[in-house]
């Protein structure tokens, strides 16, 4: 079957590949499996983009409760981000799949730098790319890198793969166990109701753009595939 896009972003948490038992940063077989989970991306004709947080490493109220300035603290995460998207790469490199990093802050000794046109021309080639190093700003969010990336490199979608939550919904579902589902909303209605699906900014930046918005979990990987193949999964957001 014809997937329903050509050229995809993948917004991962950093929480997604850390390890729960001993609490280590990473955890070889999650990575292993969002590799694979591209893989079977890749094979689908899709061409792949990846952008990964850095919650598993540094987050916010660490530097609160440490006495680290805001945008020190952020300069730290975007760090942090970079440590992970190389992880993830040694993932895929293993599965024998081209991958590139490209990093907004310049650490040209371990990755490349982001340079927009070579991106798309990575991705058109069927490389990997994972984009590290948060926007190369402070006080923006991955969900806003994921956000300007898609549209820098003109992807169809965005994925935001949620780690135990099925979608969008009405209200918090650990809160009210009657929460339900929204299968499909617009930009300006996920502004508009302040729901906590990702950073507001990141959304008003969509607002009349033709890139879709996928929310959905990711325990079961077999769902990325179900999306590509134009399931109705989780929840749709479109302008």
């Amino acid at each position: 079957m014809k997937p329903t896009y050509k050229r995809i972003i993948i917004k991962v948490s950093g929480e997604s590949l850390a390890a729960k038992d001993d609490e280590l940063i990473l955890d070889k077989a999650k990575l292993t499996a969002f590799a694979e989970t591209v893989k079977s991306i890749r094979e689908m004709g899709v061409q792949v983009g990846v952008v990964v947080g850095a919650g598993n490493i540094w987050r916010g109220r660490q530097a609160d409760a440490i006495g680290i300035e805001k945008t020190t603290a952020d300069y730290m995460g975007m760090l942090g981000t970079i440590m992970n998207a190389l992880a993830i790469q040694s993932a895929i490199e293993e599965l024998k799949l081209p991958c590139r990093v490209m990093s907004s802050i310049e650490v040209n000794q371990v990755c490349e730098p982001y340079i927009r046109r070579r991106a798309i021309a990575r991705l058109e080639e069927g490389c990997i790319v994972i984009f590290a190093g948060g926007t190369g700003n402070p006080y923006f969010t991955t969900d806003t890198t994921a956000t300007l990336r898609a549209l820098e490199v003109e992807a169809d979608a965005i994925l935001m793969a949620k780690n135990g939550v099925n979608g969008v919904f009405d209200s918090d579902p650990r809160k009210n166990p009657d929460a339900k589902i929204i299968p499909h909303l617009t930009f300006h209605e996920l502004v508009e109701k302040q729901l906590a699906v990702m950073d507001l900014t990141a959304v008003a930046m969509l607002e009349g753009k033709d890139i879709v918005i996928h929310v959905f979990n990711t325990a079961d990987p077999a769902n990325y595939g179900k999306v590509l193949s134009g399931k109705k999964i989780g929840t749709i957001i479109t302008k």
